[in-house]
């Protein structure tokens, strides 16, 4: 079986179950608190973050289990950070992964702890993670880590987004905040477990190029999303952009434009990508990311023709 037909086959549930059960609650536990965080576990998303950690871990020789514990831990971060999206101070939204938001149900103070919750368990076991690595890789590692989850990266990108009203709507200025918000993530998901893998400096500088190319990609698509689709079919409050005077390159540069512009990403992407498979094959798996992304916006252009459609005399 290629690793291609290996990350097609590769289930869902064990995933679900693992994030649903990476974050023991204890008896003593605040009820109120434990239904915050079980409302969190039991809406994990689609999943395709941490089977893509998954994949990226064992492909550069990380213990099954281990690997889990790293696809989890980034799942946890990335879900933590969607808590403090969604808060009334920042996006203000009402619907999260097809349910509603936390906060409206458990509160601010809730969301804000579970987010919490979620952020400690995630560096405890990606520290497992780490010590698995060469020692010459470990203070490498969290130190990116840090890059891309503190003041350099997502939270920066979150505090230029929160301030883009007062900022130029310019593309500089959106895909600025693109690379703090999204591409550090993406970062996350793809280089860290090549760096834990002891992957050569080549390779890292390869899979870097392809997270912003992939990042700034995703950043578009979701932008598009907000102005073109229903709640129904992203699982989020859509059309928060514009009516909060957030960063949404479709409204910035056209819809037209930005098809263009994520499509020349897309493109972009394919040449390293090409060139990281000639060195690396087993990494093979990520052309098929790549042609979901090349579907979704297939999907996507689909709803500005039909919103075009629509709104013709």
């Amino acid at each position: 079986m290629s690793t291609a037909e290996s990350m097609e086959s590769l289930a869902t549930k064990p995933f679900e179950e693992a994030f649903s059960s990476g974050l023991e609650l204890p008896k003593t536990l605040d009820p109120g608190f434990e239904d915050a965080i079980r409302h969190v576990l039991s809406n994990p998303g689609s999943l395709v973050r941490p089977r893509l950690v998954f994949q990226m871990a064992t492909a550069y020789g990380m213990d099954g289990a281990l690997a889990q514990d790293l696809a989890v831990a980034l799942e946890y971060f990335h879900t933590a950070s969607l808590l403090f999206d969604d808060l009334p101070c920042m996006d203000n939204a009402l619907e999260r992964r097809g349910a509603p938001c936390t906060h409206l149900i458990f509160g601010e103070d809730g969301a804000i702890l579970t987010a919490l919750a979620l952020i400690n368990r995630a560096y405890a076991l990606t520290w497992r993670a780490v010590l698995s690595a060469p020692r010459n890789k470990q203070h490498e590692a969290l130190e990116f880590i840090e890059r891309c989850l503190g003041v350099e990266g997502v939270l920066n990108g979150q505090s230029l987004d929160l301030h883009y009203p007062h900022l130029p709507h310019t593309i500089e200025t959106t895909e600025r905040i693109a690379r703090g918000k999204t591409v550090s993530l993406i970062r996350l998901t793809l280089v860290l477990p090549a760096m834990l893998g002891n992957a050569m400096a080549r390779e890292l500088q390869l899979i870097e190029r392809i997270s912003l190319f992939w990042g700034l990609a995703y950043q578009i698509m979701d932008d598009l999303k907000d102005v073109l689709q229903s709640s129904s079919q992203t699982g989020k409050t859509p059309a928060r952009d514009v009516l909060l005077s957030h960063p949404n390159i479709a409204a910035v540069i056209g819809i037209r434009a930005a098809v263009l512009r994520l499509t020349r990403f897309i493109d972009l992407g394919d040449g390293v990508l090409q060139s990281l498979l000639k060195t690396r094959p087993e990494l093979d798996f990520l052309d098929r990311l790549r042609g979901e992304l090349q579907l979704e916006l297939a999907r996507v252009t689909r709803s500005s023709n039909a919103l075009a459609e629509k709104d013709r005399p």
